[in-house]
């Protein structure tokens, strides 16, 4: 086993886990958490379901310092691949419904890709796409809004070490674009992989990362919705390469309420700018936007992966 898919779930087997199932290649990891049905998941031969005690027993001070009913319990997903052996490792949330062409790997290896180089100090991967809306990546600067992007596209050969695929239907946008439209039936009619000379924001939603790569990826308890978001400002501040690639997943989102979203999304309405602009001096700056006890969860993340 060399690639591992990993979720959390507090809910019964979806269409998307079945589906997700049904990969060959792939194992497929269930982190539950204390509101899952995890009967519901028994009968299910080739899926690794975490339970809560399954979880200590992994490591019991990360699990502590991590806590319950959060989507950070996936971080223990992410250790067990990694004892596993996993050299590929697939983060999806269990509402995004994969088509024929997920998985397939465009990472570790020499690439050609576009890139967009731009005069921001941060790339936005939805900026690229025109639609009568104007729509942007959850946790990219609202700051820098207001400034138009412009691009110098060329072609280039690299080594991804996170790719990251887009989501139809129902995009991962914030609160506050949420909020303007009406979000539904997204296509993005892109069949090329690109990347940027900026950071920019991937999730942790419909995106794999190689082995090494995995080791520095945290999603950040305690951020509210900047979990992943910063994760990723702070493996790409280390030199981590990403790539996004054509839509690979329908999102049938489950239930959000728009508001708590908003609050989960504060912090980094907040510090986002601020925060690519420290992680590029010295990316031990993520520390200072994190409560002691997130400190404390990495630290004991890393230790683990040593």
């Amino acid at each position: 086993m060399s690639k591992f898919i990993v979720t959390t779930t507090i809910n019964s087997p979806t269409k998307a886990t079945n589906l997700f199932n049904k990969f060959k290649d792939w194992t497929l990891i269930v982190v539950g958490d204390l509101k899952t049905p995890e009967k519901k998941y028994s009968h299910f031969k080739d899926i690794i379901y975490l339970t809560p005690r399954d979880q200590n027993k992994i490591d019991k001070k990360l699990s502590d310092l991590i806590g319950w009913n959060c989507i950070q319990r996936r971080n223990l997903g992410y250790v067990l691949a990694y004892k596993l052996g996993a050299k590929f490792i697939a983060t999806v949330d269990d509402d995004n419904i994969p088509n024929k062409e997920w998985g397939k790997l465009f990472i570790e290896k020499k690439t050609k890709i576009k890139e967009y180089s731009t005069n921001l100090e941060c790339f936005d991967p939805l900026s690229i796409f025109k639609f009568k809306n104007k729509i942007w990546h959850r946790g990219f600067p609202l700051q820098l809004l207001k400034d138009k992007p412009k691009f110098k596209i060329k072609p280039k050969f690299i080594n991804a070490d996170v790719q990251a695929n887009l989501w139809d239907v129902n995009p991962d946008i914030d609160a506050i674009n949420r909020l303007s439209l009406s979000v539904e039936n997204y296509k993005f009619k892109n069949n090329f992989f690109y990347s940027s000379n900026k950071i920019s924001p991937f999730n942790s939603q419909n995106t794999i990362l190689t082995r090494e790569a995995l080791k520095k990826y945290f999603l950040f308890p305690f951020v509210g919705r900047m979990d992943d978001i910063w994760g990723s400002y702070y493996l790409q501040s280390l030199g981590y390469n990403v790539v996004y690639g054509p839509s690979t997943v329908a999102q049938e989102r489950n239930p959000h309420n728009i508001y708590n979203d908003f609050k989960g999304e504060l912090i980094g309405y907040n510090n986002n700018l601020q925060l690519i602009r420290d992680l590029k001096k010295n990316p031990n700056s993520i520390k200072k936007y994190l409560p002691k006890r997130s400190i404390l969860a990495f630290k004991r993340y890393m230790e683990i992966l040593k």
